[in-house]
């Protein structure tokens, strides 16, 4: 648990900037964090994409967030549309300059508007649109159109040259009113230099604001061109309020642009990229701030006590100011080290993991897949490694087969090379970016901006020291051992000890945040002079049906009936744990004895099925709530039981969901019931199947 006197972050970070500053590093980080209403019950907040109130909730929290970026636009354009769903999703955005400089002076959004919309003259404001064009030396002409206005001008010193096979193209339908073609979006005006603005009011339910639609252009000098002329005209044509809405805007290093979009059950923001972390931390505490001030949290608490994330994970992205400076190009090697590292640290692709992970989940590991995969990934590794720079369409061309999930999706990865140098993307795809997905949407800005802090120290120390040990086959330790937050932690320490040793250790309170487990504990109490915990712990749940039958959707069926825990006793010193014994339901559990350090620990873990799921394997199999653990020792004539339960010990209603996570906490030690018992009335102990017994953990649905 991070302790309640932990010092701020701020420090930290900033030091750790110009440490990997002064390796002549220049590593952007961005982040997708995700948001949720976590006391709803509908659907748009379960399940759903779309519905409900989640549109306005995103426009709230965009309001309430630009705040944070004086002399920004706030622009409504299309997003992304999915199989199956008849028109293009909502996307809100904030554009701003990372200079400072404003880039929007005129009317503000209707979202940060007061008093109410005056009728304007659509016409008078078009006409205005001309003149300031005409102010610029840019050519100009009005259209009419069924509903509205449109203007086209060209943002240099050349004519309207747009002939009768293109004249059509001037009274296309608004983008927010029809579907995407399969073939995409294209504005083929604005591919000619002819860039149309569509200007009307919206509908009287929509609040009648005068609204402009923005083409697709290319060049951001044109765009923030184009934005400063809507902006003069409309402050002359008397608007008080103005929506932008239309094509996304374009980006290089000198814009920040940040969006919300509708994600199953959460609000996603796709953040700007930072450009260091201090940067990073401030931006994302700004949103985080505006979320809960609206009721929106990047986690869940359940009736039991239970913990989750949003919902919507929280991975991680990182580059450069442009492709051809990312440091994955860079240094050419850096994304070969990335891999031998993250496959010789589960603790990477595990600790700050979702509750789905395995070869199942959205970011399997590399080596979760078949056995000659992980050979095949070996060569891989070796060819790249022979070369002094590989070019960038090779790193892609080479790794992109094993850095994909079992259909072969790439986009389902753990380390996720997309959009590295993926020509079948376009320039979309061949951006110099690696996205880290085995990430759970971090409880706070705090704990994001430490995950942050881990990640670019990371790259730092892979870009500017070697890195080439062999690969592991961890075989069925992968899933068994290091499925223990126990081995987890001790991994994730010995990542920070390397990074500490390369001088980019990230200091006490990052390090706090980092190896906090306070979400996994489900009991802490002391036994006879020794310390007893009992932590949730990791289960790799199975795809229910065909991968890829289940491709195009926006979720996969999987069973998550089975439940691992982990029991962990703690001595003072290494004497104190002789004799040890464990039993779980009457059955004799073997302890392990390890050694973190500091103190003698002995370990276990246990499997079992908590429900029996409507789909789902072994259907025969019933649920087997009420694990009961008891420890004997020969110091003591009496026993330690533990009782386990997944709901109220005594089957009764919650009120309601918890109202915090220290209550959710209260509930989760609720459900471990403790006991002393004398030794003596124990019934004997039984032994259980031998398959029911691995090295690591024991296997309750195998007795």
């Amino acid at each position: 648990m991070i302790p309640p006197n932990a010092e701020p972050i701020q420090d930290e970070l900033t030091d750790l900037d110009a440490r990997i500053s002064a390796l002549g590093a220049d590593i952007w980080i961005g982040a997708e964090p995700t948001f949720t209403d976590r006391y709803s019950e509908s659907a748009e907040w379960l399940q759903l994409a779309l519905g409900g109130e989640k549109e306005a909730r995103a426009a709230e929290l965009l309001r309430d967030f630009s705040t944070s970026l004086p002399g920004c636009a706030l622009l409504r354009t299309i997003g992304r549309q999915y199989p199956g769903e008849p028109s293009a999703r909502w996307s809100l955005g904030v554009l701003a300059r990372r200079d400072g400089a404003a880039l929007w002076q005129g009317p503000p959004d209707p979202l940060l508007v007061s008093e109410p919309c005056a009728l304007h003259d659509i016409e008078h404001f078009s006409l205005c649109l001309l003149e300031h064009c005409a102010a610029r030396g840019w050519a100009a002409e009005t259209r009419l159109g069924a509903t509205d206005w449109r203007v086209v001008t060209r943002c240099d010193e050349h004519p309207i040259g747009i002939d009768e096979s293109s004249a059509a193209l001037c009274f296309r339908p608004s983008l927010h009113s029809a579907p995407i073609p399969a073939e995409g979006l294209r504005d083929e005006l604005a591919e000619s230099g002819h860039f149309l603005l569509l200007l009307a009011n919206l509908p009287d339910a929509e609040g009648g604001w005068p609204v402009v639609e923005l083409p697709a252009v290319t060049d951001p000098a044109n765009y923030a061109a184009l934005l400063e002329v809507v902006a003069e005209a409309a402050k002359a044509a008397g608007i008080n309020g103005l929506v932008l809405r239309g094509h996304p805007p374009p980006l290089d290093a000198g814009m920040h642009w940040t969006s919300l979009t509708p994600d199953p059950a959460v609000i996603e923001a796709n953040l700007a990229p930072a450009t260091d972390l201090e940067s990073f931390y401030r931006v994302n505490a700004a949103l985080f701030s505006a979320a809960e001030n609206l009721g929106l949290y990047p986690y869940r608490l359940y009736y039991n006590g239970g913990e989750a994330d949003s919902g919507g994970g929280g991975q991680l992205t990182l580059g450069g100011p442009t492709a051809q400076s990312s440091p994955f190009f860079v240094a050419p090697h850096l994304l070969t080290r990335l891999v031998r590292y993250l496959n010789r640290h589960p603790a990477l692709s595990y600790w700050f993991a979702p509750d789905s992970i395995g070869s199942g989940s959205q970011a399997p590991r590399a080596d979760e897949g078949p056995q000659e995969r992980r050979v095949e990934l070996d060569v891989a590794l070796e060819q790249l490694e022979r070369l002094d720079a590989p070019e960038p369409g090779l790193l892609w061309a080479s790794l992109a087969p094993f850095l994909a999930d079992s259909a072969g999706n790439s986009h389902r990865s753990e380390i996720n090379i997309e959009k590295l140098w993926n020509p079948y993307l376009g320039a979309r795809g061949m951006a110099g970016l690696v996205e880290f997905r085995a990430l759970r949407m971090a409880p706070d800005a705090e704990s994001l901006a430490a995950e942050a802090a881990l990640l670019r120290a990371l790259i730092a120390r892979l870009m500017h020291f070697p890195y080439d040990k062999p690969l592991v086959d961890w075989g069925k330790q992968l899933h068994n051992r290091f499925a223990l937050p126990w081995y987890l932690e001790q991994d994730l320490r010995a990542v920070l000890a390397d990074l500490e040793a390369h001088g980019l250790g990230l200091g006490a309170s990052i390090t706090a945040r980092l190896v906090d487990d306070a979400r996994r504990e489900l009991g802490h109490l002391e036994w006879e002079g020794l310390q007893v915990r009992v932590m949730g712990a990791l289960e790799f749940w199975p795809l229910i049906g065909d991968v890829t039958t289940q491709q195009p959707s926006d979720s996969r069926l999987v069973d998550a009936s089975t439940t691992r825990i982990e029991l962990r006793v703690i001595a003072p010193e290494a004497e104190g744990l002789d004799g040890l014994k464990l039993q779980v339901n009457g059955y004799a559990v073997p302890l392990r004895a390890e050694y973190d350090g500091a103190a003698p620990v002995c370990l276990a873990g246990v499997r079992y099925r908590s429900f029996v799921p409507v789909h789902g394997l072994h259907p025969a199999l019933p649920a087997q709530d009420g694990v009961a653990l008891v420890l004997t020792h020969p110091r003591s004539g009496n026993a330690l039981r533990l009782s386990l339960y997944d709901w109220h010990p005594r089957g009764e209603a919650y009120d309601g969901l918890p109202d915090s996570r220290a209550e959710a906490r209260r509930r989760r030690a609720e459900r471990l019931v403790s006991e002393t018992v004398d030794a003596q009335t124990l019934p004997e102990v039984r032994e259980a199947p031998a398959p029911a017994y691995s090295e690591y953990c024991f296997d309750l649905r195998r007795v």
